[in-house]
């Protein structure tokens, strides 16, 4: 498996056949050391029955180590020239029948494009979409049973983070309704081409059963209000969603929480809580001006 990975060497080579520069726009930095790749497919702990799921392969470092344990890699690439080569960059050190390729946009990927169906998400996500790339997956892949995705540290501090602490937000929260996440490891600069600014974080998610029996969307609306306007009560926070901070209120003490608590205090069931408490007091929710699945990080 050591002489298929690709180094420092092979990658600028590579790269230079296509012609391909790494672009901001796409959030491309490229991973071009075999221990690192290695290092995150043993920390996904995945099984040789495992169908892996790549978003943004690149030049297909990741992807090699990928194919060494994974019954089946499905990638999926933005870059028309990155998706057109990576076939045969694969043909030349793995078994090219365990591998598809998607060019597209994995922010608009349902279950539909993929058989055979996947079950472990493993990825070095762009920097600048690695949060809804995240949410949307989950949400439009109920074969995954987990993953491991390597994103800026910053937004995995923000991922993992539980309740009461200072990063803990609209991330936290909405992977916490899917899964149960954790810190993973750090990853320098230094194996990335170009070399980043900042420092890389693994996180590690495993699926677990929703929360409460309570739309996702409605729980998330609750949400993306609580945390619109950080260091707000619950009561102010959630005025405009509840029609009414009286209103709000109302909700709050029906679902056993605090009007006076914040947002940042509360955990995913207690957020589902509320969603569950609107509709009983003739309370729809309304969407809030940020709502969404997939809500952005920005660096």
């Amino acid at each position: 498996m050591a002489d298929a990975l690709l180094g420092p060497a092979e990658i600028r080579d590579l790269a230079a056949r296509l012609g391909v520069a790494p672009t901001k726009k796409l959030g491309q930095n490229f991973v071009h050391d075999p221990n690192t790749v290695r290092r995150i497919v043993a920390a996904a702990g995945l099984t040789a029955d495992d169908v892996a799921l790549e978003v943004g392969p690149g030049l297909g470092s990741l992807t090699l180590a990928l194919l060494g344990t994974a019954a089946h890699v499905h990638a999926v690439e933005i870059d028309p020239v990155l998706a057109a080569a990576l076939p045969a960059t694969v043909a030349e050190r793995a078994d090219p029948a365990k591998l598809t390729v998607h060019p597209a946009d994995a922010l608009k990927v349902g279950a539909q494009l993929f058989t055979p169906a996947p079950t472990m998400l493993v990825a070095n996500l762009p920097y600048n979409v690695a949060v809804p790339v995240v949410l949307h997956l989950l949400s439009e892949l109920p074969t995954l049973r987990g993953g491991l995705v390597m994103v800026q540290k910053e937004v995995a501090d923000r991922l993992v983070a539980g309740p009461g602490s200072k990063v803990y937000g609209v991330p936290s929260v909405k992977l916490a309704w899917y899964a149960q996440a954790r810190a993973a490891g750090r990853v320098p600069p230094a194996v990335f081409w170009p070399v980043p600014n900042v420092d890389s974080g693994l996180v590690a998610f495993t699926r677990r059963d929703p929360v409460a029996e309570v739309p996702r969307t409605d729980v998330f609306r609750v949400v993306d209000a609580a945390f619109a306007q950080r260091r707000k009560t619950l009561r102010a926070a959630l005025a405009g969603w509840a029609g009414g901070a009286d209103a709000a209120e109302r909700i709050l003490v029906a679902a056993g929480i605090s009007p006076q608590a914040r947002g940042e205090a509360l955990t995913v069931g207690q957020f589902a809580a509320i969603a569950a408490a609107a509709p009983a007091l003739g309370h729809g929710g309304k969407l809030s001006p940020s709502g969404s699945d997939h809500e952005e990080v920005s660096p």
